[in-house]
C-alpha cells in the first residue's frame, strides 16, 4: 500500500453530535469541502479551511489530519 493522509472529521463531528450542515454553519466552508473532508475523497484541501475546522473543533491539526506511511497500512489488513 502506499501513503495516505487520514482525515478524522467524521470522528471530530461524531464526538460532538455535529452534522455537515452544523459545520458549514460554524465555519462558512462549502458542502462540497465538508462533505469531501468527511468521506475522505479530498484530493487537495484549503489551508484556510483546515484553520477554520481546527478552530472550531479547539483541535490540533495532527488531529484532524494524520499521515499514515505506507507500511502500517498492510497491519490492518
Amino acid at each position: 500500500g502506499e501513503s495516505m493522509i487520514r482525515c478524522h472529521l467524521s470522528r471530530l463531528m461524531g464526538e460532538r453530535k455535529m452534522r455537515i450542515s452544523d459545520v458549514m454553519r460554524e465555519t462558512g466552508l462549502s458542502r462540497t469541502t465538508v462533505t469531501l473532508l468527511y468521506k475522505e475523497t479530498a484530493l487537495k484541501v484549503d489551508l484556510e479551511a483546515l484553520d477554520k475546522l481546527c478552530s472550531l473543533f479547539n483541535c490540533e491539526l495532527n488531529q484532524l489530519l494524520e499521515h499514515i506511511p505506507a507500511k502500517s497500512q498492510t497491519m490492518k489488513d
